[in-house]
This record gives C-alpha cells, sequence and structure tokens, in this order.
C-alpha cells in the first residue's frame, strides 16, 4: 500500500476485518464521520493546538476592536509572507501530479488549480487591510518579519518541497486554511471590528476577512477529502504519525507567531 499519493484499489484485512483501501467518502463532505479512524484520529489529537490559533487572545481583541495598533501592525507584518506565498506552496504541489495517475491525484489537481486561482487576489486584499490599518504596502514589501513568524513560512516551504502531496496539503491547505477560516468567522461574528473603520474604506479594509469566513468554511473540508482519497482508509502508523505532526506544526508555528504580537519590544 502506497502512502504517498499514488494508490490502487485493494482489499486488505485489518485486525481480522475485510476493509476496502480505497477511500470514496460515501457521506457529508463537513461531516467528520465520513473519514477514515486515522484522519479522525489526527484532526482529534491535534484539535487543542488548532484551538490555541483559533481563540487566540490577537483574535479576541480584534473582534472585540481593542487590538492595540502596535499589535495590529505586527500582526499584518506577520502574517505577509505567508498571504503572499500561498499560492507558490500550491504550485509547488500542483508539480508533483500526474494527470490521471489516480483519482485523488485528479481530485488535487483541481483543488489546486481552483485555489491558486482564488487566491490570486488575497494579497491585494491584504495589503489593502494594512493600508487602512496604517501599514504602508511599502512596509509591507520591506520590512522583514520576525523569526517566529517566518518559522510557519520556512515550514510549508518545507513541506511543500520534501513531503508528499497528501503531507504538505494537510500541513498548508487542511491545518493553516482551517484554522484561518475559523478565526476569520470569529472575528466577522460581529461589526464591532467593521465599525472601527471609517465607511469609504471599510469594504476594502474587511475583504479579505469577509472571503476567508466565507469560501474557508468548506475549504479544507475538501483538502481532508482530497487527502484521504489520495491515502486510502488505512494509513500505516508510522505515516499517520507524520501527518499528525506536520498539523501540528502548522498551528504551532501559527501560535509562535501571534504570540510575538502581543509581545512587549525589547528595550
Amino acid at each position: 500500500m502506497s502512502q504517498t499519493g499514488n494508490l490502487v484499489a485493494s482489499v486488505i484485512t485489518v485486525k481480522g476485518h475485510t476493509v476496502q483501501e480505497e477511500f470514496i467518502r460515501q457521506s457529508g463532505l463537513t461531516d467528520i464521520n465520513s473519514y477514515p479512524q486515522w484522519a479522525r484520529n489526527i484532526l482529534q489529537a491535534t484539535q487543542e493546538k488548532k484551538r490555541q490559533v483559533v481563540h487566540h487572545d490577537v483574535f479576541a481583541m480584534m473582534k472585540e476592536g481593542r487590538l492595540p495598533s502596535r499589535a495590529m501592525r505586527n500582526f499584518l507584518i506577520a502574517g505577509w509572507p505567508v498571504i503572499e506565498q500561498f499560492p507558490q506552496y500550491m504550485a509547488v504541489n500542483l508539480c508533483k501530479i500526474r494527470y490521471g495517475r489516480s483519482r485523488g491525484e485528479d481530485l488535487a489537481r483541481k483543488y489546486l488549480l481552483h485555489n491558486i486561482r482564488v487566491e490570486q487576489n488575497h494579497a491585494d486584499h491584504w495589503v489593502n487591510w494594512a493600508t487602512a490599518c496604517g501599514v504602508a504596502r511599502a512596509e509591507l514589501l520591506t520590512v522583514t518579519a520576525p523569526i517566529e513568524s517566518l518559522a510557519l513560512s520556512h515550514s510549508c516551504w518545507h513541506t511543500c518541497e520534501r513531503d508528499s502531496l497528501a503531507t504538505s496539503m494537510a500541513a498548508t491547505n487542511l491545518a493553516i486554511e482551517g484554522a484561518t477560516g475559523e478565526w476569520s468567522t470569529r472575528v466577522c461574528a460581529s461589526t464591532v471590528y467593521e465599525n472601527t473603520f471609517d465607511q469609504d474604506v471599510r469594504h476594502k479594509a474587511m475583504r479579505w476577512l469577509n472571503i476567508h469566513a466565507r469560501y474557508d468554511d468548506t475549504h479544507p473540508w475538501e483538502a481532508l477529502d482530497i487527502i484521504c482519497t489520495l491515502i486510502g482508509n488505512v494509513a500505516i502508523p508510522s505515516y499517520q504519525s507524520l501527518l499528525e505532526l506536520r498539523v501540528g506544526q502548522s498551528y504551532d508555528y501559527m501560535t509562535m507567531s501571534l504570540d510575538q504580537c502581543l509581545a512587549q519590544p525589547k528595550k
């Protein structure tokens, strides 16, 4: 059985039970019970790390309109490398795919091509958000993000360049996009933060947040569906451990970056 995305359908025996190796989802996309046990185990094992991102103080204060301007500036600069590079991560993953080699790869190809097109304007939306918060475009492009924030970017490059398609999609499209969709939804759950912007810039300032609160609702589930299709109904323990590690690392690096946004400047 391949655990790298090239799967030939077969029947195997696990603990005395016959199991179809190929994964074909039979029920709802966003129903966790639609997915193999190994996938559910990974999501459960990394749930607390994800919670630390989604419920971070940065987003709680942002939602309530009380995030200090210095912390907001730190956040916008810290997030820029991954925002700007995210389509490139997906492009690297796209290069791993050969059309027609497997059902999972064909699904991944469509997903990544569509996602790259969707992402093409997101950097512009982030720049507009930053500008509305007093962070100039030139500053985003020239200021070096803190090492705590660059760690997430470096981790994304590492997994996309060195890991299998399923593993790197788990670290990026599943973990990062999943958590981002949830924290964006929390911030947009009320109009408090939105109303901190003058009406003439409000729409452009909120565009990035509103888009991610909306489309990232199902996007990570689509990624999970593809990942499970690439791997199958059974994942060998060592590969399940690698997937859990990569997903958890993405959350850890996101939390590390958020923590530094609130850190007091060194004297």
